[in-house]
């Protein structure tokens, strides 16, 4: 089977979301904004792994857009 890119990325991304969100904690004692960023950073890839399941290129298309419109200012 052939590697996803996308989905690589995404679990990397968490990862060092994971890792920040921990610094912030233990180093910073920061609560708040710490969490927000941690449920933020690991939803990507959530979302991404429900748009692989999806079941047509439209259906990966709308659930890849998910990030883009929740976090939109």
């Amino acid at each position: 089977m052939k590697e996803n890119v996308i989905q690589l990325k995404t679990f990397q991304f968490a990862v060092r979301i994971i890792k920040l969100y921990k610094y912030l904690v233990e180093e910073k004692k920061e609560f708040v904004l710490s969490k927000q960023i941690l449920k933020a950073g690991t939803s990507i890839g959530a979302n991404t792994e429900e748009a692989i399941g999806g079941y047509s290129k439209k259906d990966f298309t709308a659930k890849l857009g998910i990030p883009i419109l929740n976090y939109r200012l």
